[in-house]
């Protein structure tokens, strides 16, 4: 169990995809400027990379190593197919808010590379806490910068206001540009956090 939580962990806090592995940015900042559709985007990503490092763990002894990465693709692309024809039945509204991005999640490095660097090597219960894991850690990433943004950018909480009407929107925050700021400084607090956790685990 120890060793599971571990694997498990890692990819929230020392390999977080967003703040410390620095992937997928392009998609966390188009979406992340509502809580909604961040957790949205975070919860496919997370529902992805853990089916697919489950896919690629169960199959791993019959791919063939040439032709492994299509073989992960196809993988990923089913699985995301899945979620993206069920958004588009069942929640419509985050379906086209989240757009082209979600089709994106395909070709997301931090999916591909858990195929590629754990799944394909380990067997299936580790490999989904590492799935599981990684996808955790882009999730509390997403809503941590959706809440921030949204709060900011629009005064509100999913949507309900929290300064009241006085409150002069920052339309920075839900910029593009607003948003890579913003993820730029928490890629640097968050550094900081992980040097402290590191120092205090040395000096044990």
């Amino acid at each position: 169990m120890a060793n599971l939580w571990k694997i498990f962990s890692k990819g929230i806090i020392q390999e977080n995809p967003i703040f410390v592995l620095a992937l997928s940015l392009c998609p966390a900042v188009a979406v992340s400027t509502t809580v909604v559709n961040a957790a949205a985007m975070g919860l496919a990503v997370m529902i992805v990379i853990s089916a697919n490092n489950i896919s690629v763990s169960l199959i791993r002894k019959l791919v063939n190593p040439k032709v492994r990465v299509p073989v992960y693709i196809i993988s990923i692309a089913t699985i995301v197919t899945v979620i993206e024809l069920t958004l588009k039945a069942f929640a419509p509204l985050i379906y086209k808010d989240l757009g082209v991005y979600l089709q994106l999640v395909v070709v997301f490095a931090i999916i591909l590379a858990r195929a590629e660097v754990f799944a394909s090597k380990n067997r299936v219960i580790p490999s989904f806490f590492d799935g599981f894991g990684m996808g955790f850690g882009f999730f509390t990433a997403m809503i941590f910068i959706g809440v921030i943004r949204e709060l900011f950018g629009n005064g509100t909480i999913l949507g309900f206001s929290v300064f009241g009407s006085s409150y002069p929107p920052a339309l920075i925050m839900i910029l593009p540009a607003g948003g890579f700021i913003l993820i730029g400084y928490l890629v640097g607090v968050y550094k900081i956090w992980n040097e402290r956790i590191e120092k205090r685990s040395g000096a044990r």
